[in-house]
């Protein structure tokens, strides 16, 4: 009994697992690359393997194969794969379940026509059974005694009975539209509307023009932080795994490919780009800023304590100045001010939030940050005092020959310090009894206590217009 791995004992591809691992310790050796195939795939794929070490223990497994594997003792169960022999080999010792490992040794790339030859000097022609799952696969099939199809389409399937006996078929899980959503963090968008918010300052909303580049604006960031978003999910597959819930995510799980998300990420950015550029060439600079931070952020920063939360403190103003940008107003220097110091109490605030749920499952390091979970009374106190000082900024703008300009009735925007005074308080209460979901966007959006303090923030902006 002849297994592949790629795609079919596993849930993904070890071949893109670690480049991404490569890339995500040093982004770098990509120059490397090049140099590495003019050698071949199989060298590619030891170099590749020679630098890097997976957890093969967090990797998605098929459970199906799996369960076929341990219930059939009786045969010889190989496993047979394209991977390097490095990587195959620390699969098959940690399932357990192998006799054998047949894989490609530097010189050898072991896949389609040539495992087929590998297969049949072994065993001799029809005297093995083949689990895969992709069309390369026909040609072991055509010298296999039985064909067993593993998350192929029916096409495939069809193809496979026409050149072998079919021994079972184990179709692949769809994959619809809300998986989708999640991988590209739709949800993500509702920081996108910060862009709307110089149009609301400057009291441009009721002008068409002004907002449809606000709202072109709004999709640019949105196509541009999805394309960065899938982007980080490929670079920390293997810290993902380790996160209690982020062990769920389309890519970690293996419930979206990562080739798919290879397509997407570039795709996506290049979109989001394109949509820029037809509101204003200055945006379109601005975004580009906002996605070299997020890629910078992705591959290093976000490793690097307190540093990561300035830079995400960081990209939603970027996202205030893009709006401005987009709609062509000045910046308001308190504008700026209030959304740094905000922003950053959000910032520390998931951190936070990340770090309790470590401690509550009994770790002290987060993996891939810079923070141990001794760290939360000081993100505690940094984070609240942030949020403080907001509004203290908030309040000191009420009270300058700004706000008397641009408001007729700037009084009404006290109301707006004790509203928001008691928003941060209770967001950090409930972090602090660890009931905050660990994207502090999310809470806000469903807390229906904090929908209710977004009403009256607006109700007083309203009274003061």
């Amino acid at each position: 009994m002849c297994v592949d791995l790629d795609g079919t004992l596993l849930h993904g591809d070890m071949l893109y697992e670690t480049v991404f691992a490569l890339l995500k310790r040093n982004p770098l050796l990509v120059c490397l690359f090049p140099f590495w195939l003019l050698r071949g795939k199989a060298y590619f794929k030891a170099a590749i393997a020679s630098r890097v070490s997976l957890d093969v223990a967090l990797m998605s497994y098929d459970g199906r194969v799996l369960d076929h594997l341990r219930a059939t003792q009786a045969c010889r169960r190989v496993l047979c794969t394209a991977s390097d022999v490095r990587v195959a080999t620390a699969v098959a010792e940690h399932l357990g379940v192998f006799d054998e490992v047949l894989a490609s040794d530097g010189v050898t790339n072991l896949g389609g026509r040539a495992k087929a030859r590998a297969l049949v000097e072994r065993f001799g022609e029809g005297g093995f059974d083949y689990f895969g799952n992709h069309r390369f696969d026909l040609h072991v099939w055509r010298h296999a005694r039985r064909a067993w199809v593993v998350n192929g389409s029916r096409s495939l399937l069809d193809a496979a009975a026409r050149v072998s006996e079919i021994g079972g078929h184990l179709p692949r899980e769809p994959v619809g539209a809300l998986v989708w959503a999640k991988a590209l963090r739709l949800h993500q968008w509702l920081k996108n509307l910060l862009v709307f918010v110089p149009l609301l300052a400057a009291h441009q909303f009721l002008d068409a023009a002004s907002a449809l580049k606000s709202t072109l604006a709004f999709l640019a960031f949105g196509l541009c932080a999805s394309g960065v978003y899938v982007l980080n999910d490929l670079l920390d597959l293997q810290a993902d795994r380790q996160h209690p819930r982020k062990r769920n995510r389309a890519f970690a799980s293996g419930r979206i490919p990562i080739l798919h998300g290879m397509l997407i990420a570039p795709l996506s950015t290049v979109a989001g780009f394109a949509l820029a550029w037809w509101v204003a060439p200055n945006f379109a600079a601005v975004l580009g800023v906002y996605w070299l931070t997020t890629v910078a952020y992705s591959l290093w920063l976000k490793r690097v304590e307190m540093l990561d939360v300035m830079v995400l403190a960081g990209l939603y103003t970027l996202r205030i100045i893009g709006g401005a940008v987009a709609i062509s107003v000045p910046l308001s220097f308190w504008l700026l001010a209030f959304s740094m110091f905000v922003f950053l109490s959000l910032a520390i605030l998931k951190r936070y939030t990340e770090l309790a749920a470590l401690a509550a499952d009994g770790r002290d390091q987060a993996s891939g940050r810079g923070y141990a979970t001794t760290d939360l009374p000081l993100l505690q106190s940094l984070g609240g005092a942030s949020g403080y000082i907001a509004v203290l900024v908030l309040a000191l703008y009420i009270n300058s020959p700004d706000s008397v300009a641009l408001y007729a009735r700037p009084k009404f925007l006290w109301l707006l310090c004790p509203l928001l005074l008691y928003w941060v308080s209770r967001a950090w209460s409930v972090a602090h009894r660890g009931k905050m979901h660990d994207d502090p966007v999310v809470f806000a959006v469903t807390d229906p206590v904090s929908q209710a303090v977004a009403g009256l923030c607006a109700l007083a902006v309203l009274g003061a217009i």
